[in-house]
């Protein structure tokens, strides 16, 4: 049975919205950039006028806070890919490395947290599996606001710590790998057609928190696309069906991903494909010790403020991939 046509307007709207909100956000930033930089530029006049030593100061503050937001827009045009301003999806998982890795896991999503938090995106939670003995194996969630996607597919990769291991009493250094998966998250399911009888789907019990009525029934939803052998899950929504529509977004957006790396030479921006989760296959490597470095092996771009990067600081890094890229 198809869909009314009144359901293909709502989402047309929708579609337009979203864009006339983009847009807005846009032409509103460079507003503000404008009227920024012109008071800047009389409070400079007046400092130099008057000699006056706290406007001075204040000048040189107010320049620097416009070279970032300058920065900023110049990034954003970098952002040209089919997908760059959807929102986000993404998946942690630990590698080699045991409870090291997926206390390392636990790190890493604080840190991408962190980051969404500064840029003002909003996370959700789709699926966590907790360690045996501490940290996380594996979290799956997604991330909403503007060009969400074309930032956070800079991080996509094997990351690798380097680090003296509070889980060993003998103090001895140990090397803990995750790899972070980045997809697009895809809302028009006419992108790419999904047979139901491709489909393997199973109900479970949800093990994290939502209350005595989720953790009581099989409200957590997992879908298998035998065809590619993808697995998508969900079990942090309140109902089954909720589940389940979460979980056929995050297949839409797996399936258009694989799509589009098969599609490299037309869509090289989205073309990265995760490899083995262990020593050399890293983009990045974070060392605690025996001296504090966080480097991208793509860019070379490195700092020696490793809390800084921990805290979610992962502009330079970002930028530098997509000047790069």
């Amino acid at each position: 049975m198809e869909a009314p046509a009144f359901w293909d307007d709502v989402d047309a709207a929708q579609k337009v919205n979203k864009e006339v909100k983009m847009l807005t956000d846009r032409v509103t930033s460079y507003n503000k950039l404008y009227t920024g930089v012109q008071e800047t530029l009389e409070l400079c006049e007046l400092a130099d006028a008057e000699g006056d030593e706290e406007l001075i100061a204040e000048v040189c503050k107010d320049t620097a806070q416009l070279a970032k937001q300058v920065e900023e827009v110049r990034l954003s045009t970098m952002l040209r890919g089919e997908y760059d301003h959807n929102n986000a999806i993404l998946s942690l998982h630990a590698g080699a490395g045991g409870t090291e890795a997926q206390d390392w896991v636990q790190q890493l999503y604080r840190m991408y947290t962190r980051y969404c938090e500064k840029r003002g995106y909003t996370i959700k939670v789709f699926d966590l599996l907790e360690g045996d003995e501490a940290g996380i194996k594996s979290v799956s969630f997604g991330v909403e606001g503007t060009d969400a996607y074309g930032y956070l597919k800079a991080e996509k990769g094997v990351h690798r710590l380097v680090r003296i291991s509070p889980f060993d009493a003998s103090g001895r250094r140990h090397t803990s790998f995750a790899s972070l998966d980045v997809m697009p998250e895809i809302e028009d399911a006419g992108e790419v057609d999904i047979n139901l009888e491709d489909l393997r789907i199973d109900t479970y019990r949800s093990s994290g928190a939502g209350g005595q009525h989720v953790n009581k029934t099989e409200s957590a939803i997992r879908i298998t696309h035998i065809p590619t052998g993808i697995v998508v899950q969900c079990q942090n929504e309140r109902s089954q069906i909720q589940n389940r529509e979460t979980a056929m977004k995050m297949l839409r957006s797996r399936l258009i991903e694989l799509k589009e790396r098969e599609m490299a030479e037309k869509n090289a921006d989205i073309k990265g494909e995760l490899k083995k989760i262990e020593w050399g296959s890293q983009i990045r490597s974070y060392v605690f010790h025996p001296y504090s470095m966080v480097k991208d092996h793509r860019t070379g771009a490195e700092t020696g403020n490793v809390q800084a990067v921990m805290d979610g600081d992962l502009e330079m890094f970002i930028t530098e991939y997509l000047i790069h890229a």
